[in-house]
């Protein structure tokens, strides 16, 4: 594999006559972080890391699956005609907004179950999420996949990319616009602001973490999938990870108001710390 010349091999290595692609080790790399980082936050608010990890079991292979129905179903057509690739996962098909969604359920039937604060798992869980999120975003580009459209050499180099970057998005021939790096860049920043604002005592409320999660995300998403070439349709003219960005970051707004208006008593993110 020559990072400077050619394309990367997206098998990573293999085992016998398994081969185990990069796409694999980075998605569970970034799913193992998370957890490490959700569980020891958790301990610091006085919630159990087995009780988070135990959610985890649920959510992650259930966020899979939602995962994939999502995309399926705004595939219908394709799939309607080749009922044998709906389980076939690791042809690719999967999308992240339908996880979050399977993965949000999932967390509150569980923190029901458990008696468990659901807000505050949220807020736990939520930077974790989104740099998950960003690692993730480089299974695609390793894939050469989740990219936008057509551009020049030149362009990519103008934006100060690494030369494996750039060598990486020449697809049969042509330069791809780095769609996944706007993507993964945006969610590291996001990351960054989410673990600082949450430690600022009397500024987020429980909640208030996830929800900023849900406005910088969303508000991202919509501008990055307007460049790419691979968007689910609905309708033949919407892409719908931009209709689904704009009802959530309304959502996410009326939500926030509501809460603060109704329940001025909610505690905020960081009363009951154990310790920092």
């Amino acid at each position: 594999m020559n990072l400077l010349l050619g394309a990367i091999n997206p098998i990573a290595f293999s085992l016998g006559g398994l081969e185990v692609h990069w796409y694999g080790v980075i998605i569970a790399s970034a799913v193992l972080l998370a957890i490490f980082m959700s569980t020891h936050e958790s301990e610091k608010l006085g919630i159990k890391g087995d009780d988070l990890i135990d959610m985890m079991l649920w959510a992650l292979p259930i966020s899979i699956i939602g995962a994939r129905i999502y995309y399926v179903a705004f595939e219908w057509r394709y799939y309607v005609a080749h009922p044998s690739e709906i389980i076939a996962i690791w042809n690719g098909g999967i999308a992240i907004y339908g996880g979050l969604i399977a993965g949000g359920l999932t967390v509150y039937w569980f923190t029901k179950k458990r008696g468990l604060p659901f807000w505050l798992v949220l807020d736990i869980a939520a930077p974790s999420v989104l740099i998950a999120q960003a690692i993730g975003r480089w299974g695609n580009f390793i894939n050469q996949e989740a990219h936008g459209e057509e551009t020049s050499r030149a362009f990519l180099e103008n934006l100060h990319l690494p030369t494996f970057i750039i060598n990486n998005m020449k697809i049969d021939g042509i330069y791809y616009q780095p769609t996944f790096f706007y993507e993964s860049l945006w969610n590291v920043i996001g990351f960054v602001l989410l673990l600082i604002l949450r430690r600022r005592f009397h500024l987020l409320k429980r909640g208030e973490v996830a929800l900023s999660y849900v406005l910088w995300y969303s508000f991202g998403r919509f501008f990055i999938e307007g460049l790419r070439t691979d968007s689910l349709m609905l309708l033949q003219t919407i892409r719908v990870s931009q209709l689904l960005s704009v009802v959530l970051f309304i959502g996410a707004i009326v939500i926030w108001y509501y809460r603060r208006k109704k329940y001025p008593e909610n505690p905020y993110y960081l009363d009951g710390v154990i310790s920092n």
